[in-house]
């Protein structure tokens, strides 16, 4: 939505991006945003909804291209009835596969004016100072290191006169940093400048590129968990999680229609893999026809042949031995008892 004017909701600024689209005819979308060309793109105007006297303000849209990085969407709003206004810049891209970590050692005022995108998910950091700009507590902008250090001060002294009748010490405490924070901008020593983005969609500007620029190391990492879930990302299950329709399977009986051996009516085949203690997987199938009341059941194995045979032989010494369980899978197995010298059975069962 628009800066400002959240009241004119994605409507607006849809349209508005339809209008660039429009008077940039035969150029690109995006152009590159460059200081004293006066055929560059001009940016979108649409009204919005001011948030601050809820009279109605201008809001700004410019499409362009940052050299050496991507694009990116700069807007602004201002109200001309209260005088307020702000600005953001927002990707036009998506969340890269990968966040980025731009480690800058600022060792001359040359390097307060490099060029920053810094989303609203990016963290920025002074660790000279144990200063930090914690992700989300500032919209996006497009700016100047300096620019973020000016930013800084003008939000710490924002409230600085009310500190000061409330809690002076903290007050005191406040002013004492915002001083250190105002010597920075001299660079009479050398500070670090971080800047964190879990999206990838942060940049500081190398003045020496292609070149590569030896105060400038860039790092670009994979996201936490943590960090997916601030950005609404969610991560691919691991492998451990993968294993979860398996354990559903073994607790549900499968259904599928066939045709009865008899009759060959359509029935219902009812299909379960159960665990045999001790053991291993089987599969369990019983039919059932309706018609005329046929009942089958047959027992597969859930694996592969053993490289071996089996051969069991029981002696039955009492009557709980007839009660243990017994199970023949597939066609290979066969069972008898000789001293009753009857014939081999070959059916599979579980009994």
């Amino acid at each position: 939505s628009a800066l400002g004017g959240a009241g004119s909701g994605l409507e607006g600024s849809m349209s508005a991006l339809g209008a660039l689209r429009e008077a940039a005819g035969p150029r690109p979308l995006f152009g590159p945003l460059e200081a004293g060309d006066e055929e560059q793109q001009q940016p979108a105007e649409i009204e919005s909804l001011c948030m601050a006297c809820l009279r109605r303000g201008v809001t700004r849209l410019l499409l362009t291209r940052v050299p050496f990085f991507r694009e990116v969407i700069v807007s602004s709003f201002a109200c001309d009835t209260c005088g307020w206004s702000n600005a953001e810049v927002q990707s036009a891209g998506r969340i890269q596969e990968r966040g980025v970590r731009y480690t800058l050692a600022v060792r001359a005022k040359q390097d307060l004016n490099r060029e920053v995108v810094k989303t609203d998910c990016a963290t920025a950091r002074i660790p000279e100072l144990e200063f930090e700009i914690p992700a989300f507590s500032q919209k996006g902008a497009l700016t100047t290191i300096e620019g973020i250090i000016d930013r800084a001060i003008a939000g710490l002294e924002q409230d600085q006169p009310v500190r000061k009748e409330t809690d002076p010490g903290v007050a005191g405490q406040i002013d004492e940093f915002l001083s250190k924070l105002k010597h920075l901008k001299e660079v009479e020593e050398a500070f670090t400048f971080v800047l964190d983005d879990p999206s990838g969609n942060s940049f500081v500007e190398n003045p020496h590129a292609p070149q590569r620029d030896e105060g400038l190391v860039v790092t670009h990492y994979k996201r936490s968990a943590q960090q997916s879930a601030m950005l609404g990302i969610q991560e691919e299950e691991s492998d451990e999680k993968l294993v979860e329709p398996e354990d559903d399977l073994r607790n549900e009986v499968l259904q599928f229609n066939t045709n009865c051996p008899e009759c060959n009516a359509p029935a219902k085949t009812n299909m379960k893999l159960v665990q045999i203690p001790h053991f291993k997987e089987v599969v369990i199938m019983a039919t059932n026809c309706e018609v005329c009341g046929h009942r089958t059941n047959e027992v597969k194995s859930g694996g592969a042949i053993e490289p071996l045979g089996t051969k069991i032989t029981l002696r039955v010494t009492d009557p709980s031995d007839m009660t243990r369980d017994l199970l023949k899978v597939g066609p290979y197995p066969s069972s008898c008892v000789p001293s009753c010298k009857c014939p081999r059975a070959n059916a599979p069962a579980l009994s």
